[in-house]
């Protein structure tokens, strides 16, 4: 049996009919084509998945669409205006914080969801916002340098420089 839900996605507004069984990351996904959403692990464990919903970061894996009814979801498609790059996804690249690409998405939205709640994260701010989230290609330190320049932009401070190892 189909459920008719309602949702916000990046600013757009949804009508959709889902089944029971439909998880937010399969309704991202397959039905509203926003492929940026990661599936990788099915179990809430890896956070490749993750969005944003209602202002915190979820598994999309973990939710069911029907849970979603009603909810404003903020995925990494949303992130950018255009062509330009929110600080945040430009810091990874000026950081060198992506590898494969896979976990980025992810960890773009934990990390987002963190500075909209705490402009100023200390490192084991940003490790812990991080937790649920797994790279299996490099060590986190480029990305904890990365989300830490991405909160020196946001919060308007001048002077900050692209990571030294950027050519």
């Amino acid at each position: 049996m189909d459920y008719p839900i309602s949702l916000k996605v990046n600013g757009i507004p949804y009508d959709v009919r889902v089944n029971a069984e439909t998880s937010l990351l399969n309704l991202l996904r397959d039905q509203l084509d926003l492929t940026g959403v990661k599936d990788g692990c099915h179990e809430g464990e890896c956070g490749a998945c993750t969005v944003i919903m209602n202002g915190k970061p979820v598994n999309a894996c973990l939710v069911l669409a029907v849970e979603a009814n009603g909810s404003e979801i903020l995925t990494v498609e949303g992130l950018s205006q255009g062509e330009e790059l929110h600080p945040l996804q430009q810091a990874f690249v000026d950081c060198g914080a992506i590898q494969c690409g896979f976990c980025t998405p992810g960890m773009l939205m934990s990390a987002k969801a963190l500075l909209d709640e705490n402009p100023g994260p200390t490192s084991e701010e940003i490790r812990k916002a991080l937790r649920g989230n797994l790279c299996r290609c490099t060590g986190y330190k480029k990305i904890e340098e990365a989300i830490q320049q991405a909160a020196r932009v946001l919060r308007g401070e001048k002077g900050w420089l692209k990571h030294p190892f950027q050519v």
